[in-house]
């Protein structure tokens, strides 16, 4: 056996010990080794292998498989501009706390700075986006090698889930391969390849932490943003506070969830009553929510088992890993939202009835998706159109560390990939342009039940509701915010053979919603952009006169 072939199937083999599932791979020859090896595994069913021409959506989609199972995903790629590719999902990785693998074939180091074929200075490519860089060394024919390469592949993997940081995040594994880079008879490797009798070569172990108490007094609101978690809806419903969860914060069900926190906060008095919140997850959807953690008379308590935390006002009076909520309020305070919210849902539901609104779509979307399905929702509009909806319990994965259109469409395939069940998503047109080489599928690759649908509004519609959307900036809005496409989409999704329809009522949406999720489809909902300012103001008023 040869020195690359046989590091690349210890490397396989202990990523799959230390809990590794799924794998991405976009092809090449520098990483010929670890593609073989990595097939090899799929073949025998100890993983599955996912295989993509597109480095970027193959990052997308290992993070949308990570989001759906929970588990560690390694995407691996060949040399050169493919490691860069992957720069933006690992970003991404870095922000939500994902644990993708990086796996980079290189050239051995002697060729760099030579003018070699696809050589470039791959160390540290990703700078301080990474929990961990390593740089593996060349393989050869030693002894030592094996219990170095597992040792590596144990200590990226546990950085990888936070295990002993509990920050959890990307991390980057170079891998130098000299040729042959397939397999040869090169006779007797001199140690065996194989790992412990059972489970990683390094078992790592969690560090623990006590929760922090927490009592009634102040008037009190819980707000989960992204990727909050349980723990958010439970210290509301515990303290008999109002909770204001994000749709991505996995904590938006139950009695406490206030659906119209953004309208109530901006447009009513109730908010400027509020004396202490507890901060669960990422908050990144609304102004109001921003303004509310900035309030200097505000007591912040961030909850974040991780080594980081969001405080982007600098307010935080304390950071805890967890809390503990020894009694509840007795007082009217959570009525009070509860009662406002339902008048504020009324005259919202008023407002956003009997057109193809951006909230009116997200509305029937959720309706469909159901309690036992998965979304996935796009940023920019999707996500804050879905956040202005009824609440309704399931389950939804957003990309919301850096809150970029990136990969939408590939983290939804590879999320639908994971998820047991029919998986939708709600995208924009610019997100879905973005990434539409996610829907390039090769014929032996896995495909998901995924139910697509795209609000076309034929341009940036977000920006409308920004100052630059304002009359001072309308002679130049179309051409640097707007950004107009005319963007065929049947043509778009024919030419990868995915079903495409459009509507433009209601009861034609509904209707196509209901039907069964088989395979990939496309539903087109055109929107219109020019009224989406408006439709915002409308909002504000009818909340603001309750």
């Amino acid at each position: 056996m040869n020195p690359s072939t046989a590091f690349a199937t210890v490397v396989v083999d202990e990523l799959i010990r230390s809990g590794v599932r799924e794998a991405v791979l976009a092809p090449g020859s520098r990483s010929t080794p670890l593609a073989l090896a990595l097939v090899a595994a799929d073949r025998d069913g100890r993983l599955r292998l996912h295989v993509r021409i597109d480095e970027r959506t193959a990052g997308f989609l290992a993070l949308g498989l990570i989001r759906g199972t929970g588990l560690p995903v390694p995407v691996v790629t060949t040399s050169g501009t493919a490691v860069a590719n992957l720069y933006p999902a690992v970003l991404e990785a870095s922000h939500s706390g994902l644990p993708l693998i990086v796996l980079s074939a290189d050239r051995p180091p002697e060729l760099r700075g030579t003018g070699a074929n696809q050589t470039t200075d791959q160390l540290k490519l990703f700078g301080d986006a990474v929990r961990l860089f390593h740089e593996l060394g060349t393989p050869s024919k030693q002894l030592g090698q094996v219990a170095y390469w597992r040792s590596q592949v144990s200590r990226a993997v546990s950085t990888a889930v936070g295990a002993r940081t509990a920050d959890p995040g990307p991390v980057q594994l170079n891998c130098p391969l000299v040729e042959p880079l397939v397999p040869t008879d090169d006779g007797d490797w001199p140690e065996p390849l194989d790992g412990r009798s059972a489970g990683p070569w390094t078992s790592v172990h969690a560090t623990a932490a006590q929760p922090s108490a927490v009592a009634p007094g102040p008037k009190t609101v819980v707000v989960a943003g992204d990727g909050a978690s349980q723990a958010a809806r439970l210290a509301a419903e515990a303290g008999g506070w109002p909770l204001f969860a994000e749709p991505s914060s996995r904590a938006r069900t139950g009695p406490a969830v206030i659906s119209a926190y953004r309208l109530l906060l901006g447009a009513t008095a109730l908010g400027g009553e509020i004396e202490r919140v507890l901060v669960f997850g990422h908050p990144t959807l609304s102004r109001p929510i921003s303004q509310l953690l900035a309030r200097p008379e505000v007591e912040l308590i961030v909850v974040a088992p991780t080594g980081l935390w969001p405080d982007a006002a600098h307010r935080a009076a304390a950071v805890v890993t967890g809390l503990e909520v020894v009694g509840k309020d007795r007082t009217d305070w959570l009525d009070r939202w509860q009662q406002a919210d339902q008048l504020a849902r009324a005259a919202m539901d008023k407002v956003l009835a009997g057109g193809l609104s951006g909230p009116a779509v997200a509305t029937l979307v959720g309706e469909a998706v159901g309690a036992d399905g998965m979304l996935v929702v796009a940023s920019s509009n999707p996500v804050r159109d879905l956040d202005l909806a009824p609440v309704v319990p399931i389950r939804t994965v957003a990309n919301r560390g850096l809150a970029g259109i990136d990969g939408t469409l590939s983290t939804a395939v590879g999320a639908a990939l994971a998820n047991a069940g029919a998986t939708y998503a709600l995208v924009g047109d610019l997100a879905f342009l973005h990434d539409s080489n996610g829907l390039v599928i090769g014929p032996a690759e896995a495909r998901p039940d995924l139910r697509i649908v795209v609000l076309n509004d034929n341009g940036g519609g977000i920006f409308s509701t920004l100052e630059q959307g304002g009359g001072d900036y309308a002679a130049d809005f179309e051409r640097v915010f707007g950004t107009p496409h005319g963007v065929d989409f049947a043509a778009l999704c024919a030419a990868t053979g995915t079903p495409h329809r459009l509507v433009t009522t209601a009861d034609e949406l509904r209707e196509l919603l209901a039907r069964t999720v088989n395979g990939i489809d496309v539903i087109e909902v055109r929107v219109d952009r020019t009224a989406r300012r408006d439709l915002h103001a409308e909002l504000h008023q009818a909340v603001s006169r309750l």
